[in-house]
């Protein structure tokens, strides 16, 4: 039976429940993060050979040589061939439906020219390379690599590099079909802290990116936050969430179950229910009595559910909506009757699921937005990973002489009020009009 908290809004306690409940301190402690700052100050020292040292170590196998952790593109294309045919037409499928809704995401550049000839505008350009970090060992996450390649493709980055660590050597099929599918570029089987240090920085074989995205385990976030600086980063991530509001009239069966699909993931995952009908949050606990002793992860769910996982009672709608806006949760289902009247009304999510039918696990494969998704209440201020996350900007300005002239004087009164007396000058130079 799973031990999961019941809260009500109605509670004078409510406020400081719910946020002990979502709290989280996803920056690691003060012995990881010495053993990542080991690890990259030695890679950085040492190169390859610290970097074979390390796969030894911790992957168990036995490279020789730099060269040896690269995996080759025939051996991505074997594995292609080499999965079964029903997975490779859901790769297919969920590899153009991702690239289909990033290609609406790419950003081009545009310019305008004001009345007196002056040229402004802004260049869009891709990065030139780019470090994926894809998990291995008892994890084999394909979507993962799709999510994270895709888009950078879909921006116009010429070179992908993916790293993903093969404990005993072993490498998972499914995972090199994906790196096929989206068009990955270089493979290396190195992982944890060293293979971010490997991407930052580069070594002999290792080629140095300008910025890495994909998730880890807590040595990978905080050695992509170590890093930061050196090199861009996606997020530093925290445990999976969900949030469901729900008017009653979903089968409590597929809430429960839905709740399930992020509990699975591992004990710190959150899952949340709001309802504003206490008989329902009454079936759903009991669909969750139901139907935990049939899941494979059982013990993980219900550690979960226990630890993080709430029902919450609400007056009303108008009080489920404001409380998901404080949560600002990684993934939202509404699963009301009418969806689309509340999405004017939600500020703060990572992705929004909308309708009875819409599971967040599509979400997660195959509808086509990105499921790298801002968490730990990051949604009130950054987004899901897309197309713009691989593209930069830089501003374009050509003043024409009669544009200098008049912007002359601005800028001269502004900078001889910040006492900058160079910047005015240079500004006057040009407002005096062409020299012979």
């Amino acid at each position: 039976m799973a031990d999961i908290r019941r809260l009500s809004t109605a509670d004078g306690d409510f406020s400081d429940r719910l946020q002990a409940l979502l709290a989280w301190e996803s920056v690691s402690d003060a012995q990881v993060r010495g053993t990542v700052d080991a690890i990259i100050q030695d890679l950085r020292a040492r190169g390859d050979a610290a970097l074979l040292e390390y796969t030894r170590r911790f992957d168990h196998w036995e490279p020789a040589t730099g060269a040896e952790l690269e995996i080759p593109q025939a051996r991505l294309e074997e594995a292609w061939h080499a999965i079964p045919a029903d997975q490779q037409v859901a790769l297919r499928l969920a590899a153009e439906r991702i690239r289909a809704y990033a290609d609406y995401q790419a950003m081009t550049g545009w310019s305008y020219v004001e009345d007196d000839g002056t040229f402004l505008g802004q260049k869009v350009t891709p990065l030139d390379r780019v470090g994926l970090y894809v998990p291995g060992g008892k994890a084999a996450y394909p979507s993962s690599v799709l999510m994270n390649a895709i888009p950078a493709k879909v921006a116009g980055v010429p070179e992908l590099i993916m790293v993903v660590p093969t404990p005993a050597g072993e490498l998972n099929e499914l995972v090199l079909a994906a790196a096929h599918v989206a068009g990955v570029d270089r493979v290396f089987a190195i992982g944890g802290a060293q293979a971010v240090a490997a991407l930052a920085y580069g070594t002999a074989s290792v080629p140095a990116v300008d910025k890495i995205v994909g998730p880890g385990n807590i040595y990978v976030a905080t050695a992509k936050r170590a890093v930061f600086g050196q090199v861009g980063i996606d997020m530093v991530a925290g445990p999976s969430e969900i949030l469901i509001l729900c008017d009653g009239g979903t089968a409590p069966e597929w809430i429960a179950m839905d709740l399930f699909s992020q509990a699975e993931h591992d004990e710190d995952a959150q899952s949340i229910l709001i309802a504003w009908d206490p008989r329902f949050l009454d079936q759903v606990a009991a669909a969750i009595d139901r139907l935990l002793p049939d899941m494979e992860r059982r013990d993980i769910i219900a550690a979960a559910l226990r630890a993080r996982g709430a029902l919450i009672l609400a007056r009303d709608l108008d009080e489920a909506v404001a409380v998901a806006n404080q949560i600002a949760p990684e993934h939202l289902e509404l699963s009301v009757a009418d969806p689309e009247i509340l999405i004017s009304r939600i500020r703060h999510a990572g992705a929004i699921f909308m309708g009875r039918h819409t599971a967040e696990a599509l979400g997660d494969y195959c509808a086509g937005p990105n499921h790298v998704l801002p968490t730990s209440r990051t949604a009130r201020f950054s987004s899901p990973l897309g197309v713009y996350d691989f593209q930069k900007r830089s501003s374009l300005i050509m003043a024409s002489a009669t544009g200098a002239a008049t912007l002359a004087h601005t800028a001269s009164v502004l900078a001889r009020g910040e006492g900058l007396t160079a910047h005015a000058r240079s500004a006057e130079y040009r407002g005096q009009g062409p020299r012979a």
